[in-house]
């Protein structure tokens, strides 16, 4: 009797091990859908993001020249989705609008609602944007502006205290915040 008990013992566990080793990959698989899943929602979240992104960029691109002339400037040209790609150099960015003058040129970052990382990484695309400027004999002065659908009031300030025109909605169209008194206009 003993030695049936044993046995029968030896089989359930065998048993469980199958039963637990089926399981385990089941998890796999599952696992591997699962990330494979994340993989397709993130691409196309992504995609709805660069969509929704230029949709604010053509929403605020048409006001920026009337407004910025409100301002003193006279930009003639503007246009959306620049890049640079100077390999040689190092230098590769995208610029989500540019507006030009003779002898000015606005950058101008457009988030739904910017972060001071946003900001802290316009900071960087402007340096990029002088020194490849630099490189290739450019001297015109070249400006910085956030625009955002939603601006909170410490990116707002993070954005002043940084030398950026503040592009923000405003009634039926949009504001601009200049960078004065304790927070410098910067030229890049």
């Amino acid at each position: 009797m003993e030695a049936v008990q044993t046995q029968a013992e030896y089989t359930s566990f065998e048993s469980i091990r199958a039963a637990l080793k089926e399981v385990a990959e089941l998890q796999k698989e599952t696992d591997r859908q699962m990330k494979e899943n994340d993989r397709r929602l993130n691409k196309k979240l992504g995609k709805l993001g660069d969509r929704f992104g230029e949709m604010v960029e053509y929403m605020v691109m048409p006001c920026l020249i009337k407004k910025f002339r409100e301002l003193g400037f006279e930009f003639t040209k503007a246009y959306p989705h620049a890049t640079i790609t100077d390999e040689k150099n190092n230098i590769i960015t995208e610029i989500d609008i540019t507006l030009e003058d003779g002898d000015k040129v606005m950058i101008v970052e457009v988030k739904s609602k910017p972060t001071t990382q946003d900001i802290t990484e316009h900071i960087e695309r402007m340096q990029k944007v002088r020194a490849h400027a630099d490189l290739h004999g450019n001297s015109r002065v070249f400006l910085g502006a956030v625009a955002g659908m939603i601006m909170n009031e410490n990116e707002k300030t993070f954005a002043l205290k940084n030398g950026f025109y503040v592009v923000e909605p405003s009634e039926k169209t949009f504001s601009i915040t200049v960078p004065e008194g304790i927070y410098a206009l910067r030229e890049w």
